[in-house]
């Protein structure tokens, strides 16, 4: 298979009806007219396939564990795993923060690659690689299908993705959407969890 180029990547979030448009509240308040569902792309295992092939080009070295924030990336973990020929596992809010929970571990010096579907802030991911540093692991980056992120990301690795869609976000009194008076959009409809970081 030859490289998977940004617009074929942008071309299955469409003609998955993964860029859903809308008017949508994040968690942090802030409003945004587009909201990204990567698991309308990724459950389909083909194309879950191909995006984690194209995402596991950009880290060629070697990769002991690959690290996921719940179930929102666990189909990408897995499907990176595969093709890295190592073990995935996912990490879960516990009592405010990420914690690995069901026993899993990571060995000081195992070389950790962290994915996520969608980056925005960095926040969420940034917490992962220090879970898996305070473990003593290396971690080798930070691999995404689609970066959200609108400014430099606080992240202090290589971080690579497939797709740049930057997020557009207003505050209320700034939102035209809400000058038109037109309802939010409901994302509990959409998604349990949310994008990355919001």
């Amino acid at each position: 298979m030859t490289a998977m180029h940004k617009t074929d990547a942008l071309g299955l979030l469409e003609e998955h009806g993964a860029i859903i448009p809308g008017h949508f509240q994040l968690s942090g308040g802030l409003h945004t007219p587009v909201y990204i569902q990567m698991s309308l792309v990724l459950q389909y295992p083909h194309v879950a396939r191909k995006i984690s092939k194209a995402l596991a080009a950009k880290f060629p070295q070697p990769v002991d564990v690959v690290v996921t924030p719940g179930a929102a990336s666990l189909v990408l973990g897995q499907e990176l795993a595969r093709l890295k020929k190592c073990r995935a596992i996912f990490a879960e809010r516990s009592s405010g923060s990420m914690a690995f929970k069901r026993d899993f571990k990571i060995d000081r010096g195992e070389r950790v690659l962290v994915a996520v579907d969608v980056l925005t802030t960095g926040r969420l991911t940034g917490e992962l690689a220090g879970l898996a540093l305070a473990y003593g692991a290396n971690v080798v980056g930070v691999g995404a299908v689609v970066d959200r992120s609108s400014s430099a990301l606080a992240l202090a690795m290589p971080v690579r993705t497939l797709v740049s869609y930057p997020l557009e976000v207003y505050s209320q009194n700034a939102c035209a959407q809400c000058r038109l008076g037109v309802p939010l959009t409901e994302l509990s409809r959409i998604s349990s969890g949310g994008q990355e970081g919001e």
